[in-house]
């Protein structure tokens, strides 16, 4: 993890970081490494999941709009 930031007002939440796969608390790590914040440790851990959801709807959702069939899963 990189050193704290001087900030005096640094971000709270949870915080999933890509590039090393581990949960910090606080932003701690550069900001092109992190996704978030979360609410919690556990929601920041399924940080992947979410954005994969996330993902699959926006896809569906416009499938749909361009007036696809759209298969649900």
């Amino acid at each position: 993890m990189a050193a704290k930031s001087n900030d005096p007002n640094p971000p709270s939440g949870w915080w999933y970081n890509t590039r090393t796969g581990e949960v910090e608390h606080g932003e701690l790590s550069r900001a092109i490494d992190l996704m978030g914040p979360y609410p919690d440790e556990a929601t920041a851990r399924n940080a992947l999941e979410i954005a994969r959801e996330r993902t699959r709807r926006a896809d569906r959702r416009e499938a749909e709009w361009e007036g696809e069939d759209v298969d649900e899963p």
